[in-house]
């Protein structure tokens, strides 16, 4: 035997052992040990309160996945954090979604699904002598923060009854102010009313004294418009479809679960939103914010351009955006399909 021939049989045989002895490695894998989500301790993200306190998202991502939460006053702090890549998920208003659309060119983010229709109103005070939109004239109103969904929909109604806040020359003066301050400037008498989302309504009228001078459902066809919606970073949702797929899985099975439970849901809402804010609310509360609310898993999609209108007068947008990719609703429908439930646009 050659001595090259004898060279490679050796070759051969060592890395044959070599391989033998080698340790196996694991396969490599997409789905990621942590989902950071985001959402509010109010009843208009009423899914996500729900469905992390009884495991429902837990149990359909799996044992491997821990979901890590982050709980925020106003849409547009979501927005910073998914800039920062802080949060992969989030229940958030239609008006922060469209800002960080429009901000980042249509890249950042996607809407997936929606979450609520309804449970927002203008209450006022009532030693503030407000009967009508003219009465708001050199008034002192709340929102929950500057450009945040109600935010926008305060200036709008503003703006269409013939008044103008004070930055663009008016004499209503809007203050953005966290909910649970609204509040106490509102006992207090240093506010004169407050646009913002339930249960927050409802308290400034049974806590407050307050009284209801606008139900937002009152301005929008057939009183449905999108409070609430959920986005996802287009990143994310392009790398794990099965996690945020699992998770609407999720979502549209604790709405269906409100829809046919609300005297439970009410209850499970309550008790986490006392775990949250340290106070459980009345039983008159959320009775009123209940009925001004409706849980869906439908977008609403033909409100948000009124939205985006709304935020365009309000000075929040340079132009009318283009928002005909704002939207990403494949994964639910294949959600719905699978329940022999209509499919949503």
């Amino acid at each position: 035997m050659s001595r090259k021939l004898i060279l490679s049989v050796w070759l051969s045989l060592a890395v044959a052992l070599a391989a033998c002895n080698a340790q196996p490695t694991a396969a490599p894998t997409s789905v990621p040990q942590t989902i950071r989500v985001g959402y509010f301790a109010n009843m208009t993200h009423s899914q996500a309160l729900i469905g992390l306190a009884r495991g429902d998202f837990q149990q359909a991502l799996g044992p491997s996945v821990t979901i890590k939460t982050s709980v925020f006053n106003a849409g547009p702090s979501v927005i910073e954090a998914l800039f920062a890549d802080q949060i992969d998920l989030s229940y958030i208003g239609p008006n922060p979604a469209i800002n960080g659309y429009v901000q980042s060119q249509g890249q950042a983010l996607r809407i997936v699904a929606g979450a609520t229709s309804g449970g927002a109103a203008l209450i006022v005070r009532p030693g503030a002598n407000i009967q009508k939109p003219a009465d708001l004239a050199g008034k002192r109103i709340a929102s929950p923060q500057l450009g945040n969904t109600q935010d926008v929909a305060l200036r709008n109604y503003i703006i269409s009854n013939g008044l103008a806040t004070k930055e663009q020359g008016g004499t209503v003066e809007v203050i953005p102010t966290d909910n649970a301050q609204i509040l106490d400037l509102f006992k207090q008498g240093q506010i004169d009313g407050a646009w913002v989302p339930e249960p927050w309504a409802s308290r400034l009228v049974v806590e407050g004294g307050g009284q209801l001078l606008v139900d937002e459902r009152d301005l929008w066809p057939n009183g449905d418009f999108v409070t609430a919606h959920i986005i996802v970073s287009t990143a994310f949702l392009k790398a794990h479809p099965d996690l945020v797929k699992a998770w609407l899985t999720a979502h549209v099975a604790v709405t269906q679960w409100e829809l046919d439970h609300p005297s439970e849901a009410q209850a499970l809402i309550n008790t986490q939103i006392e775990k949250l804010t340290g106070k459980k609310l009345k039983d008159e509360v959320m009775t009123q914010a209940w009925a001004r609310m409706r849980p869906t898993w439908d977008p609403i999609s033909s409100s948000l351009v009124q939205s985006a209108n709304s935020a365009f007068a309000a000075g929040f947008l340079k132009a009318k955006p283009n928002l005909d990719n704002i939207y990403d609703l494949t994964l639910l429908n294949e959600v719905l399909k699978s329940k022999e439930l209509p499919e949503v646009h």
